[in-house]
């Protein structure tokens, strides 16, 4: 597929959830819907990975761009940031451990989900 096509595909995702977020009656991330509803678009094969993959592969291998202005904005705010460092860094330590003994655990049940194993055991 060639890549205007692949942007259209993004952009109308994009879109389409700006408009769900916009008739919801609560405030909603619309990045947060247009990435819930690729993942079901992708899931249910009415979008196939090949329609994307080429400007997927583009924006992955570029993400650190993407991270700039974020970086930037919180430089020019750092002052404020580093009245707040103690609560952040205790906060960041406790937390990345769990999230990656969640995370790995959810994978490992996925695994053993997948091959049959855990079958007994999920009931």
């Amino acid at each position: 597929m060639n890549i205007m096509a692949e942007i259209a595909i993004i952009f109308g995702v994009c879109l389409v959830s700006e408009g769900i977020a916009a008739l919801l009656p609560v405030a909603f991330p619309a990045s947060v819907i247009a990435l819930l509803l690729l993942g079901l678009l992708l899931f249910t094969r009415i979008i196939k990975p090949e329609h994307i993959q080429r400007l997927s592969g583009f924006l992955v291998a570029n993400m650190a761009f993407f991270f700039l202005p974020s970086c930037v904005g919180v430089m020019e705010h750092a002052p404020a940031v580093l009245r707040q460092l103690a609560p952040f860094l205790l906060i960041s330590f406790l937390t990345t451990p769990l999230v990656y003994l969640v995370t790995g655990w959810t994978v490992q049940w996925l695994i053993r989900r997948s091959r049959g194993k855990g079958a007994g055991k999920d009931a």
